[in-house]
């Protein structure tokens, strides 16, 4: 989408880094968090500060999300992590993802199951696909910037996120409605948040939806989206009273 722009499109940082983070204490609930497309870790940074606070354990770990395919992603990226949280006797293994962190993670969950009580907040998903998917995977470009995961993310019936069964777990959708790219925005109907559109973002099996007055970029760094995420964690539903959500 033009550097975030055509990587969900994309580019301000390196795709991955080969940094990787171990759970920042041992505890009953761990979070995974999964950060979006040519994105890395540093992107979820206030997030993972923020849950550690609240006396989360957290793995904050880059992926090769512009180089692998959601299957591979999911595969053999976050089960690593999963797994990471199994050897720490995790009670809860939550997780909370940025853009296509939701896709991995709807992947993952079609073959395995997270241990009971555990949550999962998606923020700024495409779950029903994205028209800059439609309009732009036909680029060079923008199959140069994002890779096989990139080329199924359309609105289409047959788009991975479109083909995806329906996942068991308390889940919560975040997305945001303001956009600083009008052409982004011109292709993308309804409110959107530059990126993603509102309506894109619910998924069918999800237990609560929030919007929030952000853009795609930078709302995992938001402060009311920051607080939300912790208080879903801990109660399965967002805090509409304190609030402005809307469905």
């Amino acid at each position: 989408m033009l550097c975030m722009s055509l990587a969900f499109i994309f580019c301000s940082t390196p795709a991955i880094s080969a940094e990787e983070k171990p759970v920042s204490e041992t505890g009953p609930e761990v979070v995974i968090l999964l950060h979006g497309m040519a994105r890395t870790e540093r992107s979820m940074r206030p997030l993972e500060a923020h849950l550690a606070e609240n006396g989360f354990s957290v793995i904050n770990t880059g992926y090769p999300s512009t180089e692998e395919t959601v299957e591979t992603i999911a595969e053999q990226h976050l089960a690593a992590m999963v797994e990471q949280c199994r050897k720490k006797n995790a009670l809860k293994i939550h997780i909370v993802t940025h853009s296509l962190g939701g896709i991995v993670t709807r992947q993952y969950l079609q073959n395995h199951a997270l241990p009971e009580g555990s949550r999962i907040v998606m923020i700024s998903p495409p779950n029903k696909g994205s028209e800059l998917a439609d309009a732009f995977h036909k680029l060079f470009i923008y199959d140069w910037l994002n890779g096989p995961a990139g080329q199924v993310l359309g609105t289409g019936p047959e788009s991975l996120p479109n083909t995806l069964k329906p996942v068991k777990g308390e889940i919560g959708v975040i997305t945001g409605d303001a956009s600083f790219n009008p052409l982004y925005s011109w292709l993308i109907p309804g409110p959107d948040d530059g990126k993603v559109s509102v309506e894109s973002a619910k998924l069918h099996e999800m237990k609560d939806f929030l919007v929030v007055t952000s853009s795609h970029s930078f709302i995992m760094r938001n402060n009311k989206v920051l607080k939300q995420v912790v208080y879903f964690l801990r109660n399965g539903k967002f805090d509409h009273e304190s609030e402005s959500g809307r469905l």
